[in-house]
């Protein structure tokens, strides 16, 4: 088994590399020893897991770590699957430094038994984007063509797009290659901006990897099932087909995946029209989600995707099968949700095009969504005008006579137009250096209104992050990396500093995943089992506790979160008091003194509310 962690560190502006070995014990994984290399050299990261390769499920999730050219502080994103073909380099991280002269592809092999063969070549990057079928898709088409014949197995592509020049917030995006044919499993390492941090900061567009390397991974799988077995009284694989039944299917429901579990589940706490939905009464909320989601928008999901069983795998062989499909187009609740109801759209044939036509330009979803759902309502309330956004109307963007296939198709096709715009740097829109810097000068030049009605977190002086998609305050949270699950996001009421202290306890959780590559829909077994099975194969896990307690504490010792900037956080905030109290009936005192104190003066409150979530997480996250 592993002992040293490998890393490739490559000068993308010389092409020179060598292998550094970091020992076990000292770093754990892509994310402690993606730290330390980030602020040794403010590098890109990408790395594997120690268990990438081995039998244990989920095992083989990608990460990136460094500093996110739009969250702007230390960040790590994931993707699933991608890890896989990784571990036959022979390494365990890659790490980058400096830029290459022009946009590059980097192409890496090995051979068992052979060095790592290295290749930085630059292509003519506007137009492979804009030929075929554009943006990613023609660049991971171009990749393969170019190199993929030189592999004796089949490699995998990571490739950027057009947003990862046009903004801060540029994806990753990677597709499992099947006897040389790419499929239409698109994954991501969208949150970050790690596809512009690669194409801005290091030159490379598009990354192929492959090999015939075959490490000693674990795989043994009667001495997992011993361990599984004494610590839940079943196998191995038992024990996970069980922990992922959300992401499979849910009988409960006649539903599968984050997005048909959620939809089918949220009701009142549905989130429209760039979050107006949380001034509506309950009544409303509840009269929307039967007529839009429930007989509609969920509807056609079941119908074509889990009735048809359209259910893939991210690239490694995984029982949860949560990559949900309809012919082309992969379904993942928050993509489908910024670029869905948030957007005013509840179809599915409306949001296939628009989310498909982000992804081809190589957007973050999540961050995309957010951003044209602010400037939609910013057009439907007169805030901008079309003259100024470029774009020829105004969307629909009231439920009130809302036709549901109709408005949902003119809402996609105008906001296809504001992500061609932004591209292209049409009329005013200019997202070069980030939303929340272009919110602030418009704030300035021509209303604070304009400010108010963007959604975000906010970092330091221009980092920013559009939240994960769950009405709770969690999302909103003051934390040091915000946009992932590094904090609690359950529905329940919980008092502000304790909700920081929970906050920390979660990103604890989620490092445990992180560092070693192990998908989080798996963590209702990896989080204790981790632990338990690095003292089985390695006798650390003291030190693994440790070094996961530290790397919190490190990442918390960067925090430069900043209060609140736009007043609908505020109201996000006050308004899910609001619900927990008269709808749901919840007579806590913290909690109806904390509705008081919003209804008294809603900046002091809300101030106050971020300030204890803050205390919170810091007492938890301190450094002894």
């Amino acid at each position: 088994m592993k002992t040293n962690i490998k890393v490739l560190m490559l000068d993308a502006s010389t092409g020179y590399y060598k292998t550094a070995r970091y020992p076990l014990g000292s770093f754990f994984g892509p994310v402690d020893l993606g730290l330390h290399l980030s602020g040794k050299y403010h590098s890109l990261n990408i790395g594997a897991g120690l268990f990438a390769g081995s039998i244990f499920p989920g095992s083989n999730r990608m990460l990136f770590t460094g500093f996110s050219p739009c969250w702007v502080g230390f960040y790590i994103s994931s993707m699933g699957g991608a890890a896989l073909v990784f571990d036959n380099l022979g390494i365990n991280m890659l790490s980058i430094i400096n830029k290459a002269p022009t946009p590059s592809v980097l192409y890496l092999n090995r051979t068992h038994g052979e060095e790592v063969e290295i290749e930085i070549v630059p292509l003519e990057l506007t137009r492979v984007w804009e030929q075929d079928r554009g943006g990613i898709y023609s660049l991971m088409d171009y990749t393969y063509k170019c190199f993929g014949g030189r592999y004796k197995t089949d490699p995998r592509i990571l490739a950027t797009g057009q947003a990862s020049l046009a903004t801060d917030f540029g994806a990753i995006a990677s597709v499992p290659i099947k006897n040389g044919q790419l499929s239409f499993v698109d994954t991501w390492a969208g949150r970050g901006g790690f596809g512009t941090k690669m194409l801005k900061n290091h030159g490379i567009a598009a990354v192929i990897y492959g090999g015939t390397c075959i490490e000693e991974d674990f795989r043994d799988r009667k001495v997992a099932d011993e361990w599984f077995e004494h610590k839940y009284h079943k196998k191995l694989a038992a024990r996970d087909f069980e922990s992922t039944a959300k992401y499979r299917f849910e009988p409960k429901f006649h539903t599968g995946g984050t997005f048909g579990v959620n939809y089918a589940t949220i009701g009142g706490n549905i989130l429209a029209f760039n979050y107006r939905s949380i001034y509506w009464s309950e009544e409303e909320r509840v009269e929307l989600h039967k007529k839009f989601i429930l007989d509609h928008y969920l509807k056609q999901f079941n119908e074509e995707t889990i009735d048809t069983k359209q259910q893939k795998n991210c690239g490694e062989p995984c029982v949860a099968i949560c990559k949900k499909m309809r012919d082309e187009y992969k379904k993942d609740y928050e993509p489908y949700q910024t670029m869905g109801p948030l957007c005013g759209i509840f179809d599915q044939r409306a949001a296939e095009v628009i989310n498909h036509h982000a992804d081809m330009y190589g957007f973050d979803g999540i961050s995309a969504g957010g951003v044209l759902a602010w400037l939609m309502e910013c057009l439907s309330d007169g805030s901008l005008s079309p003259q100024e956004l470029q774009v020829s109307g105004i969307p629909v963007f009231s439920q009130e006579n809302f036709r549901i296939v109709e408005d949902s198709m003119f809402n996609a096709k105008l906001g296809i137009e504001l992500l061609n715009n932004i591209i292209y740097k049409k009329g005013i829109l200019n997202l070069e250096e980030g939303a929340r810097k272009f919110a602030r000068q418009l704030s300035r030049e021509k209303s604070k209104k304009i400010l108010d009605k963007f959604v975000y977190t906010a970092y330091g002086r221009r980092g920013w992050m559009v939240p994960n998609q769950y009405w709770t305050p969690g999302v909103l949270s003051p934390m040091s990396i915000m946009g992932k699950y590094y904090m609690q996001y359950s529905n329940e009421f919980i008092t502000p500093r304790e909700l920081g202290r929970k906050n920390a306890e979660r990103m604890k959780k989620e490092l445990i995943l992180d560092n070693t590559g192990v998908c989080r829909f798996h963590r209702a077994w990896a989080e204790e089992m981790i632990p338990e099975i690095v003292e089985h194969l390695y006798n650390l896990k003291n030190e693994f506790f440790e070094i996961i307690d530290i790397t919190a504490s490190r990442i918390n010792s960067r925090n430069s979160s900043i209060f609140w900037e736009s007043e609908r956080n505020f109201d996000y905030i006050y308004t899910f008091l609001k619900k927990k109290h008269i709808t749901e009936n919840l007579n806590n005192p913290e909690l109806i003194n904390w509705i008081k104190r919003f209804e008294e003066n809603k900046f002091e409150a809300a101030q106050d509310f971020w300030y204890e979530m803050l205390r919170g997480s810091n007492e938890s996250l301190h450094e002894f």
